[in-house]
């Protein structure tokens, strides 16, 4: 049984989807991670993880779309609203979603479906420095 820790870095340039499925797979393979659990979260409350199709660009769009419809930017519908006008719709949109996931590794390979990706939602306006923890337990 073994553990390992990683960092995925990616800063943000606004509200969008950011795919770092590749990243986490070369580190999967960099350190031979056979089977087990890998474990990802964010460490931020207002951007999210989620596993989403990655072949049609028009499903992040609508994605965007629809929770900026669900969650509404505009500052006279919430208290907190000390960041702008897209602070409370971030946290409400993360808490409506994933911080963290957990997959199956098997013989090597991150078990998604073919047409899956790894995300980071982000979901404020301005650029960000986001940070994704990955943790391995596993062989």
């Amino acid at each position: 049984m073994k553990q390992e820790f990683f960092n995925i870095k990616i800063n943000t340039v606004g509200q969008s989807l950011y795919e770092f499925t590749d990243q986490t797979i070369q580190w999967i393979n960099k350190n031979n991670l056979k089977n087990g659990m890998i474990n990802i979260s964010i460490q931020h409350t207002s951007a999210s993880l989620i596993v989403q199709e990655n072949a049609d660009p028009d499903v992040q769009t609508d994605l965007i779309n629809y929770f900026d419809k669900l969650v509404p930017m505009d500052n006279k519908l919430y208290v907190h609203t000390t960041e702008g006008k897209d602070d409370m719709p971030a946290h409400i949109k993360s808490a409506l979603t994933n911080n963290q996931i957990s997959l199956s590794i098997k013989d090597n390979e991150l078990l998604i479906g073919t047409w899956q990706g790894l995300y980071l939602f982000e979901h404020r306006l301005e650029p960000q420095d986001r940070t994704i923890i990955l943790h391995f337990i596993g062989e």
